[in-house]
């Protein structure tokens, strides 16, 4: 088990530093709202996705092996959703604009967002797949799970403060809709894979 854990933590720093929807709305988020009020958001994240890692290595991945249908009929919502959510970044008012209805994402809804996020399934399925250690299932799907935890909490934290880093140069109300624009747009150009899956 001590051996996969340097490849397998690699890979989890890796995968979870690198751009993504998480991480652009992160930075979205920390350049709108600061990173305090983002923190829930980045804990969401974490936690959410050490579930859904865990999940992933203990019965998703049988159900996807034996019924592939299910897997891309799970897409069509996700990308739906994720639609939604680069409307709302690009609708993200000035901070001192906001109405008091604007916040950030919760914990409850950033960990949520791991089950439609296509790079959380694809960093939980390779992971599980390639880097599980042999052994008890649950033992196994837990270590992969831990090890993500380690790295991706600090990962997202860079991208939060990059973004309170960038609200500084933000200082006008047109500077910051062009900026939440163009995260939304990036946001939906991640959908691109997704999308191609869907259609075949």
């Amino acid at each position: 088990m001590i051996e996969m854990l340097p490849p397998l933590m690699l890979f989890a720093f890796a995968s979870s530093i690198t751009p993504g929807p998480n991480n652009i709305m992160l930075l979205a988020s920390g350049a709108n709202f600061g990173l305090r009020r983002t923190i829930p958001h980045m804990l969401g994240i974490s936690l959410g996705h050490a579930v859904q890692v865990t999940l992933v290595g203990l019965a998703l991945l049988s159900v996807f092996e034996r019924f592939p249908v299910v897997q891309t009929i799970l897409l069509v919502p996700c990308i739906l959703y994720l639609f939604y959510l680069a409307w709302r970044v690009a609708q993200a008012a000035p901070p001192g604009d906001a109405p008091a209805s604007a916040k950030p994402l919760t914990a409850l809804q950033a960990a949520l967002f791991q089950w439609v996020n296509p790079k959380a399934w694809y960093m939980s399925i390779y992971a599980q797949t390639n880097f599980a250690p042999d052994g008890p299932l649950v033992v196994s799907a837990v270590f992969v799970a831990l090890a993500f935890a380690a790295t991706n909490l600090p990962s997202v934290t860079v991208w939060a403060w990059g973004g309170v880093q960038v609200r500084r140069l933000l200082q006008t109300r047109a500077r910051l809709r062009v900026f939440n624009y163009t995260m939304a747009l990036c946001l939906v150009a991640s959908l691109y894979p997704m999308i191609g899956a869907v259609l075949g």
